[in-house]
């Protein structure tokens, strides 16, 4: 079985996962540009076990729909590596693709918050796009 490990810029925080991700998409959304840096986040889902390394810092935002997320970055560097949902932690985990470091990661399936993407981002033919969040 793949094993992938994505890890922030200075190494104190990692997150191992095993398989391949259930999903890689980018999400648009105010929140995600200012959470990453950047005009939208690559999020890779993957389901358990995921085994972490370091220590991580959280911040919890409630998104749109109610669901409440728990984001996880480095106290050190600042790099947010990965984040789950509460109340469903034993099902999912998304990490930031860019953690992985890896030219090779499989490319986006689906986009969201398409309302909120930059008009100069153009993305690949084959990605579905939502003008919000489909759940």
């Amino acid at each position: 079985m793949t094993t992938h490990t994505a890890a922030c810029d200075c190494g104190q925080l990692s997150i191992t996962v095993e398989g391949e991700p259930r999903g890689v998409g980018l999400c648009h959304c105010l929140s995600c540009q200012r959470r990453t840096g950047s005009v939208f986040a690559t999020l890779a889902g993957f389901r358990p076990p995921w085994t972490v390394t370091g220590e991580a810092t959280e911040y919890v935002r409630t998104g749109d729909q109610g669901a409440r997320f728990r984001f996880r970055f480095c106290p050190t560097c600042g790099s947010n590596v990965f984040h789950t949902e509460d109340g469903y932690e034993d099902r999912s985990v998304s990490i930031a693709v860019g953690c992985f470091a890896d030219p090779q990661f499989p490319p986006p399936s689906d986009s969201v918050y398409d309302i909120r993407r930059h008009p100069w981002v153009v993305l690949p033919a084959d990605v579905e796009v939502f003008e919000r969040d489909p759940d």
